[in-house]
């Protein structure tokens, strides 16, 4: 199950980072069609967010076609987004290259900041 982490000065709106973090999950296969999501009151006991909140993203998942809720028993996953496996090579060297940038002495910003760089250099013109 999917464990949502509020970053409250991020300036990313709240329902959008559960968007943005359930996506994520989707892609590296952590949650797969058939699999429910927290009920809402469980998102709010773990994040101290608004109700109405998990609601308004769990809509806008629902409006694309990633989730449905049922009727008393929650949202489920429709469809997944996995492309490439959390298990990947890919995946490990990744996983290599950030365990060298910390030792290295780089924080998350500096982390994010180059790897942003480079995204942007390789895949400029594409819809993220």
């Amino acid at each position: 199950m999917v464990e949502y982490r509020i970053d409250r000065h991020s300036g990313v709106a709240t329902y959008v980072q559960i968007v943005q973090q359930t996506k994520q999950a989707l892609r590296l296969g952590m949650l797969e069609p058939g699999d429910k999501l927290p009920t809402a009151r469980e998102v709010v006991e773990a994040t101290a967010i608004n109700p109405n909140t998990v609601l308004k993203a769990y809509r806008e998942l629902e409006r694309e076609g990633l989730v449905e809720a049922r009727r008393g028993l929650g949202t489920f996953v429709r469809k997944g987004l996995t492309t490439t496996p959390a298990d990947s090579p890919l995946r490990l060297e990744l996983d290599d290259w950030a365990e060298r940038a910390r030792e290295a002495g780089l924080d998350r910003d500096d982390v994010d900041a180059l790897f942003t760089a480079v995204l942007e250099k390789h895949f400029q013109g594409e819809p993220s």
